[in-house]
């Protein structure tokens, strides 16, 4: 919780205009200083908001697990939910009570539009996908200035033809999406643009400018709405809050009271003032139940109220005398065509006997707000990639997504388990019923607010990488959060996502620890020790869960399940193997061998301010030997293949015999990524290296896999390596990674090779044939829900992996190591220029090329060619192996707004610099 600051509800003007910028140099980083020294709650109020509650695990009570059926769109606008709330360019709290969004209506449509429509799982022909045009185009860290837009059609939007032409398409055929039914055709849509700048903390204004895109008039309704969670129909839930209407100097004035202790002690009196004459609704936010389910109402006033209202002409819908938990001011528009109205308000704890004029500094604070971001932006960015507008503007997007990302995530693991009539100690199958200690009630970073409304463990660190850019604190937050003990289990467990907390994701928290430690060093001149102090400690307890729990026969190789990577393999690897017997993962392994590297390294860290560490350094290096042993095992019973230059999956058949899945696939690159550079400086803070020498002395087979370290093979500037790979399986991987026929496709490495386009994949086991093709595009089958590709697309996250291990390599081997790139080129480059032309081939996906097009876009001609459409940047989940144009969740930030940081590192970062410095000063270069 914040700290309240009294001093901004008594003057606002003052912090308007008059607010001192500190040492950082622009008034957007000294709010962020505020906010963790000071306690000045500037980010109480964010886009918190969801853009999807129906439909998710944490509103479903179902006896069947069917989540997307138990609670859909269509329920949503009647039926209250208990575990969150949602909205259209929304905000809300920090802890989620008080909501503010927008609804719309265009006369035409059956229902409101207040919130964004999709489609199931069961829906679409590639899985569940939101079905609406909308893009972040602008936030700051603390959110003083956010800007959002959504494409409004002006006829009526076809729900009916979305659900019925998507459910009738094959899993061959391309998705029908919004454009393909043209209701965009002559341009008869608004633009609806909503913008927030906050005078204060707890004071926002609020624009929202309407432009009519087409050459008639058209009508439209535009209804701000404000309104409470509804916390109080559930047991325990406290009292009931209420907005009513009031009036001042013949001002109408939305107030917003709550009544419960609880929430009273972050949430004052809020008022929300709505510039010129409007009529304002009130209704409840409660279920009707009639609607619902045939039983009575609690109220004659419901959570469609407004709808009936408005859609219906109902007037006995809302509340005649003016008070209720849900409220929105009622304006109605005629925009001629071409044409742009503007509609202002203001939210705020400032009363009206405070706020006389509550629009009179309107303008000046959202000129001053603008004016903070580009000056924020214009630090964190590289002066090379703001020179180019393209560049700026793909970077400046892909921060603004990862900042609108944001949500308030609740969750009580033995509420919702005791909705589910289950009981201490667990019981019977409902899902999640292990999980019963967790408390979730934060902001949480998101993979994608529609597709994917709840934190996954492993795109969570990921997303600390991106988000350290502009707010390294609230990335610290996030992982300090998913280790905590109200999210990781007893056993040691990092929960997954809601769906299955119990999968298993990658462990890739302790190497996220590891750069948000470098980056706070690199750019504040000191580490955050007691982060790095608290982190370790829980991570050993992971560390411990993942070799007592996935390493099966204590074998040192690790298995672990799909591991984020979906559909790669050519079984589920979540589900028992065909057949029985047991897979040894390539990716698994890998992942733990980087694991041990990570963890070497913290302890080396802490170990500078306390010798007691130094033992735990030498352990988990001592760890890294015997998972390289085991990994890179010679002869057939091993992962590496000699004859293919490449590690698989090896699978054990019950009757003793095993044999090589031979897929190759982001899973045999991956122990690439397994490599860490020694600093001379590391090896002089203990005696962790020599207990490794006498190790390497008692196992001298390690030596003929791993890569060579110790006196005799040190690096350019005296430094080691800690490595999976030998320099003659570096070359040999690298040769196929980066080969245009195999992984190299001209928008980054492909997560499976082009070879199997030709050679599909196959294998016969228990009688039943499964084989692996190559599928640049969309998924053709329903594994893990269907809406995701690991068979031939490219993928963000792992391509910066890849990119951070090549780093590493070239620090360690400078000039002295080159290879052809791309294959077959006679192009010869060092490993910091393969890293770099990587890094270019993603940045194609987004940038404008010779014709002008996006890549991202395909063959879409309103993205590629329209001036309202072209410069607004979405980032996919993932992207076409061969084209690169956008699938998946089409909001996924998260990870892909990594594109950003790597787009600045590279723009910024002198290859001779990092080389002779190493790594810290990509650390200090962002």
């Amino acid at each position: 919780m914040e700290k309240s600051v009294s001093s901004t509800k008594t003057d606002v003007r003052r912090t308007v205009v008059g607010q001192k910028v500190g040492a950082s140099g622009n008034h957007e980083s000294e709010r962020l200083r505020e906010c963790q020294q000071s306690g000045v709650p500037w980010k109480r109020w964010g886009p918190y908001l969801s853009e999807r509650q129906w439909g998710t695990v944490r509103e479903d009570y179902s006896a069947d697990g069917n989540a997307w059926d138990y609670f859909s769109h269509d329920q949503a606008r009647s039926r209250a939910y208990r575990w969150g709330e949602d909205g259209l360019a929304g905000i809300s709290d920090s802890h989620g009570v008080l909501c503010f969004a927008l609804a719309l209506w265009n006369g035409k449509d059956p229902i409101l539009k207040e919130r964004l429509f999709g489609l199931t799982n069961s829906e679409g022909n590639h899985g569940e996908d939101v079905k609406e045009y909308y893009f972040y185009l602008d936030s700051t860290p603390t959110h003083s200035y956010m800007k959002y837009l959504y494409k409004y059609p002006q006829a009526a939007y076809p729900y009916e033809d979305l659900i019925k032409t998507n459910r009738n398409r094959s899993r061959d055929e391309l998705e029908y999406e919004l454009l393909d039914t043209d209701i965009f055709a002559d341009d008869c849509y608004f633009d609806v643009f909503v913008e927030y700048a906050k005078a204060a903390p707890e004071d926002l204004l609020i624009k929202v400018n309407i432009c009519n895109r087409g050459p008639q008039a058209a009508d439209l309704h535009v209804l701000p709405t404000l309104w409470f969670r509804n916390t109080w129909s559930w047991s325990d839930g406290g009292t009931k809050p209420q907005v009513r209407v009031i009036e001042a100097d013949g001002r109408l004035i939305v107030h917003a009271h709550h009544t419960d202790p609880l929430f009273q002690e972050t949430l004052e009196d809020y008022y929300l003032y709505c510039e010129g004459t409007t009529s304002l609704l009130f209704t409840e936010n409660e279920s009707n139940n009639v609607k619902l389910f045939g039983t009575a109402n609690v109220s004659p006033y419901v959570k469609d109220g407004i709808n009936e209202y408005i859609v219906n002409g109902k007037s006995d819908a809302v509340n005649p005398a003016g008070f209720g938990t849900k409220a929105a001011a009622q304006f109605e528009l005629s925009v001629p065509g071409g044409a742009t109205k503007t509609i202002r308000l203001r939210l705020s704890t400032c009363a009206p006997a405070k706020l006389a004029h509550a629009f009179a500094d309107f303008d000046e604070v959202f000129e001053a707000r603008l004016r903070d971001a580009d000056e924020f932006y214009a630090s964190v960015v590289s002066p090379a990639v703001n020179a180019n507008p393209d560049r700026g503007n793909v970077v400046r997007q892909a921060m603004a997504g990862m900042l609108w990302s944001k949500q308030y995530y609740y969750f009580e693991g033995y509420k919702w388990l005791e909705g589910h009539h289950s009981r201490l100690p667990p019981s019977g199958e409902s899902r999640n019923r292990d999980w019963v200690h967790m408390l979730n009630d934060d902001v949480l970073s998101m993979p994608d607010k529609w597709e994917y409304p709840w934190y996954a463990a492993w795109d969570l660190a990921f997303h600390t990488l991106a988000l350290s850019a502009v707010d390294l604190d609230f990335a610290k937050e996030q992982l300090k959060l998913v280790l905590g003990g109200r999210y990781l289990h007893p056993n040691g467990q990092i929960p997954a996502y809601e769906w299955n907390f119990s999968d298993v994701n990658p462990p890739v928290h302790a190497w996220a620890t590891l750069f948000l430690y470098r980056t706070e060093r690199g750019t504040r001149g000191e580490g955050d020790l007691e982060f790095l102090k608290s982190m370790f400690s829980k991570l050993i307890v992971n560390f411990t869960w993942w070799v007592n729990r996935k390493d099966r026969f204590g074998k040192n190789v690790f298995e672990g399940g799909f591991l984020g990577l979906d559909n790669i393999s050519v079984f589920d690897r979540s589900a028992p193997l065909p057949g029985g017997g047991s897979l040894e993962q390539a990716d698994g392994t890998a992942w733990m061998a980087l694991f041990c590297q990570n963890m070497t390294e913290l302890a080396g860290e802490l170990a500078v301010h306390d010798p007691a560490y130094v033992d735990l350094a030498a352990t988990f290096a001592d760890h890294f030997l015997w998972i390289a042993a085991a990994m890179n095992k010679p002869g057939a019973d091993g992962m590496w293949d000699e004859e293919d230059g490449f590690y698989y999956d090896l699978l054990r058949l019950p009757d003793g015999r095993s044999t090589r899945l031979k897929v190759r696939s982001m899973v045999g690159l991956l122990p690439l990524c397994a490599t860490t550079v020694i600093e001379p400086s590391q090896r002089a803070r203990g005696n962790s290296a020599a207990f490794i020498r006498q190790r390497l002395k008692q196992m001298p087979g390690i030596m003929e896999s791993i890569h060579p370290t110790g006196p005799g093979h040190w690096g350019v500037g005296e430094r080691g390596i800690m490595a999976l790979l030998n320099p003659q399986r570096l070359r040999r991987i690298l040769t196929r990674m980066l080969d245009e026929n195999e992984f190299l496709s001209p928008y980054g490495l492909r997560s499976l090779s082009k070879y199997h386009k030709d050679h599909p994949y196959v294998i016969n086991v228990g009688g039943h044939e499964y084989r692996v093709d190559y599928l640049p595009g969309e998924s053709d089958s329903g594994l893990f829900g269907g809406n995701s590709n690991w068979r031939g697309p490219v993928w963000v996250p792992v391509n910066a992996l890849i990119v951070r291990a090549l780093l590493s390599f070239y620090e360690y081997y400078g000039d002295n190591f080159k290879i052809e790139c791309p294959t077959g080129s006679g192009h010869l480059m060092n490993l910091f220029e393969v890293a770099k032309e990587i890094v270019d081939r993603l940045g194609k996906i987004f940038l404008r090329d010779e014709h002008g097009h996006r890549p991202v876009y395909g063959a879409t001609k309103k993205f590629q060619s329209d001036p309202h459409w072209r410069d607004n940047i979405l980032f996919f989940e993932y992207f076409h192996g061969d084209n690169g144009a956008g699938i998946g969740a089409s909001h996924q930030t998260g990870w892909t707004g990594l594109i950003g940081g790597l787009i600045n590192l590279f723009d910024r970062l002198d290859p001779a610099a990092f080389l002779g410095e190493g790594r810290a000063v990509a650390f200090r270069n962002g």
